[in-house]
Order: C-alpha cells, then structure tokens, then sequence
C-alpha cells in the first residue's frame, strides 16, 4: 500500500472543481438565471428578428393587408352574414321608424353589428318600452318591441300629448279630438303623478259623461273639472278620499246637479260650495223683492 503523497506526486487527477467553476455552477443553477436561460434569451431574440422584419415599410404594410384578407376571409363567411331585419311587437309606424334609426345595408357580417348599441338606439324612440336584439340563425336581425301603452292625453301650453302609466313620453297629438278614447289631465307637473291621475278618475267613474278630467294646480293638488264649468277642488293630502265624500254628498243630496260652480275640499274640517254667477244673480233678485215686499 503506497502512500497517499506518493500518488498524488505521479500525477493522479482529482476530481472536485476549481473554485471558479464551482461558483460559475452554482450562479447558472440560480433560479432567476435559468429563467433568463430558458425564457429571456429566447425571447430577445425572437424580438430582434421581428424588430428586423418589420423595419421595412413595404414588408409592415404587406403583413397588414395580409392580416385584413384573413380576417375578411372569416368575417364574411356565408354562416356568419345578416341579410335581413325582422321587427315583432312593434306597429307599422314604429317598425318604419326602427328602420330609420338602425340604417344597416344588408348583407352585412355579424362581426359588424353591435346588438347592444342598436338596443339602445331603439330604446330610444319615445313609443318603446323595452327592446331585445339577436341574430338568428339563418342570417336574421331579430327584434322584440314592447310599445308603450298611452293611458292619458296631456295637455300643457306646448302642445298635446300622449303619456304611459310611467307618464313616459309616447307620442304627440295634433288636438285633444284625435284620442276622445282616453281621459284627459292639464297643468304643469301633471306627467309625474299619472297614477294618481288614474285613480282619480277611477273613483270619479261615477259622474259618467260629465267627467272632463282632471288638472294639476301649482304642481301641488289636482282639480276634478266637470261640465257646466264645475270644479271639484281637492286637497294635497288624501285626495282620493275628499273626493270620495264629495260623490257621496252627491248621492245623497244631488250636490253637482244645483247651482254650484265650485266644491272646495281643500279644507277638510271644512268643505266650502261656491255658488255659480246665474245662481248669486238670482239670489239678489230674490233678496231685492223679498226686501220690497217687507
């Protein structure tokens, strides 16, 4: 057995590392270094060939045309073409001016079409309530319309118009004639209280053909107008009810067939009746010759 000096003296290779290869070896097995490796490089490169590439005009505007041909190329596949619009739910006049608003040449890509935008550009128009918007299969634009149903004519200083349940906007009306159909509301304010308009002239049913609606007095209270130039005024609070006391007061004592021009409700602890002027004219008369006589 010969001695360890002795071998290492004839020339025997050892194994470990240098110093600086160990440390080169533990530095490219660092985690962030092999991601360089594996990643960064890699990447680098591929940007500078791109960057290289598309230096060159000729060679960017020819990738550019060559992107919108394929592009074209799926868009405007058969399966994927509108050609036609179809419209349910909305009456002829509101279908025309569907069409007006959404102008689309047919065919066109349903790659073009924005369902969402054209949904609210239909929403729009005042006679729509709601709208939904698909395409079909078979290359149809398809519409659903719900139209807003007009339950009033309003009448304002600006014109007369037609009102939903909501006293949403439906359409305008040449004369107050042209819907003798639906009752009538007047006065500034009036399109935010339709509900209570339409209650009103529910629980006023009774007085039948001598109804003429009702009018909104300093955006506060209603009027309930009858023929003859009669009014029923009524309070801001619990107008309903004043005017259900007024219809009984009516069934019992024939209020609205005398001569009064105005039952004010306005203060409930006290009703207050005017009198008409034929009616006031006729009681000075009676005065006058009550007072000769004497």
């Amino acid at each position: 057995m010969q001695p360890l000096g002795r071998s290492r003296a004839q020339g025997t290779h050892d194994p470990a590392p240098s110093r600086l290869n160990y440390r080169m070896q533990r530095w490219l097995l660092t985690p962030g270094i092999r991601l360089g490796l594996r990643v960064g490089i890699p990447f680098c490169l591929c940007f500078a060939a791109a960057s290289g590439f598309l230096a060159n005009e000729t060679r960017r505007d020819a990738l550019t045309d060559f992107w919108a041909e394929l592009k074209a190329s799926v868009e405007e596949r058969p399966e994927f073409m509108v050609n036609l619009m179809a419209i349910d739910g909305a009456g002829e006049d509101l279908a025309e001016d569907i069409r007006e608003v959404v102008p689309l040449d047919f065919p066109v890509s349903s790659f073009d079409l924005d369902p969402e935008e054209i949904r609210a550009m239909i929403t729009g128009l005042d006679p729509v309530k709601t709208a939904t918007v698909r395409i079909r299969p078979g290359g149809i634009l398809q519409i659903d319309v719900t139209e807003r149903v007009p339950v009033v004519v309003w009448r304002t200083w600006d014109g007369v118009e037609m009102l939903d349940e909501t006293g949403a906007h439906v359409a305008d009306l040449p004369a107050r004639s042209a819907r003798p159909d639906l009752p009538l509301i007047v006065g500034r304010g009036a399109d935010k209280h339709v509900q209570q308009a339409l209650t009103l002239l529910a629980t006023a049913r009774p007085l039948g053909g001598r109804l003429r609606g009702v009018a909104r007095i300093g955006e506060r209270r209603w009027d309930v107008v009858l023929d003859r130039d009669q009014r029923i005024l009524l309070p801001e609070q619990n107008p309903v009810r004043a005017l259900e006391r007024v219809l009984a007061l009516n069934e019992v004592q024939d209020l609205l067939e005398r001569d009064v021009a105005v039952v004010d409700m306005r203060l409930g602890a006290r009703p207050t009746l005017r009198m008409s002027e034929v009616a006031v004219q006729e009681w000075w008369k009676v005065r006058k010759i009550n007072g000769s006589g004497q």
